[in-house]
């Protein structure tokens, strides 16, 4: 009989960690969503051999543990617990682990370096004390309400590092962030303890000004592959963490198709989401139902200006959504918004074609203004905006099937 571990917390609607224990060992592992009123009846059953545990009940779990690790009882933060043959609960931190090689991973050196970490919850303890364990001159709590806060975080705009453990900018709240980077002039490294989306506001402004990031993904499986050897007395395996690292990037990151008017992202991106068993979706159309009439319609009626506008909240809500193909209007660069909402969660490819090739009809700005004067205008920001540029082939299946091979999917 296979032995039952599984994630405790209370919302864990889009929790990865069964997908990376799927990876990491051959048991059953389920997520058990509790209210807090029903903790105490779960915990006290312990119908389980072993949780893990996240917000809100890292230090409520606690007190039903027999023993704690010393990480655990440094930090007083449990995230993992394990049942001996006695039926006793053992309670461990793995998340020190984690986060300790998601620096290392992403080349920030904390030794001698004054940090900032952003909120204290209990997995800012945790950083607080790795940071300390990894040697940090300074360590610096910002809060809401505390003495050093958002209101006078100029006062240590000489950090070297900031990290973010505060959910702010997580899944669905996309586009939101603590602070600016700005008038930090030594910083050396970010990272965000948050992996849904993949890029948060606060590292794609790090990403911007050439800064050292991190985003939370490389901590939520490297503490998961340390619990899984908790779970199953196993040696370690950190080669793990980056196939599955990746492997969970290329599942879930979705893939958005930019290009002129006309390339064929449409067609192109339906037949990959076909092949991909991804979900399919095409701004140009949810923009059509969204205003009930077509796009010539839309630019006749309302102008250029409306259409941007519900084009870039369209574009928000697909964006944010984990999986999908993304067919983009030619004119989505237009709007330098646009990026960050492209690159939170996406990779994205420019499907590049010939001018001659284009087809203009039922597209209104290709016709008031010429391919040429568009691809003048928009050329150099399709290229800039892309992680990758396919040439359009000879049909749909041999483009769509390109983006495959380039993307090892």
């Amino acid at each position: 009989m296979k032995k039952r571990f599984g994630l405790l917390g209370e919302k864990l609607g889009h929790s990865f960690s069964p997908l990376i224990h799927g990876y990491l060992g051959d048991y059953e592992y389920n997520l058990y969503e509790v209210s807090p009123s029903d903790l105490d009846t779960f915990m006290t059953k312990r119908d389980f051999d072993g949780i893990n545990v996240t917000i809100p009940y890292k230090q409520a779990v606690i007190p039903y543990c027999a023993y704690l690790s010393d990480e655990a009882a440094n930090i007083g933060s449990v995230n993992t617990i394990i049942k001996d043959d006695n039926g006793l609960l053992h309670g461990y931190n793995t998340d020190h682990y984690g986060f300790c090689v998601m620096l290392e991973k992403g080349y920030i050196r904390s030794a001698r370096k004054k940090a900032l970490v952003l909120g204290d919850g209990g997995s800012a303890r945790t950083v607080r004390t790795a940071l300390a364990d990894l040697g940090a001159r300074e360590i610096v709590t910002i809060s809401r309400r505390g003495e050093n806060n958002y209101n006078n975080i100029e006062h240590h705009y000489d950090a070297d590092i900031i990290v973010n453990t505060t959910p702010v900018g997580m899944y669905p709240g996309n586009g939101s962030c603590a602070l600016s980077l700005t008038g930090f002039t030594y910083l050396s490294g970010v990272a965000d303890l948050i992996y849904n989306p993949s890029r948060t506001k606060l590292l794609l402004e790090a990403e911007r000004l050439d800064i050292p990031c991190i985003g939370g993904l490389t901590m939520l499986v490297s503490q998961a592959e340390m619990a899984s050897r908790l779970f199953t007395c196993g040696s370690a395996r950190p080669e793990l963490v980056k196939k599955i690292t990746d492997e969970i990037l290329r599942k879930t990151l979705n893939i958005a198709l930019i290009g002129m008017p006309g390339c064929g992202k449409t067609t192109v991106g339906r037949m990959l989401a076909e092949k991909t068993h991804r979900v399919f979706a095409d701004i140009d159309e949810l923009i059509e139902v969204a205003a009930g009439k077509s796009i010539p319609r839309i630019f006749a009626e309302d102008g250029e200006e409306a259409f941007r506008g519900l084009e870039t909240r369209i574009l928000s809500d697909e964006t944010k959504k984990s999986g999908l193909v993304i067919a983009t209007g030619g004119g989505v660069v237009t709007r330098p918004e646009n990026l960050d909402l492209l690159r939170q969660n996406s990779l994205v490819i420019y499907l590049e074609r010939d001018l001659s090739e284009l087809i203009a009809e039922g597209r209104p700005l290709s016709i008031k203004d010429g391919v040429k004067k568009l691809a003048d205008e928009r050329l150099n920001l399709y290229k800039s905006w892309s992680d990758y540029t396919v040439p359009v082939q000879a049909n749909p299946d041999l483009t769509s099937g390109k983006i495959m091979e380039v993307l090892m999917l």
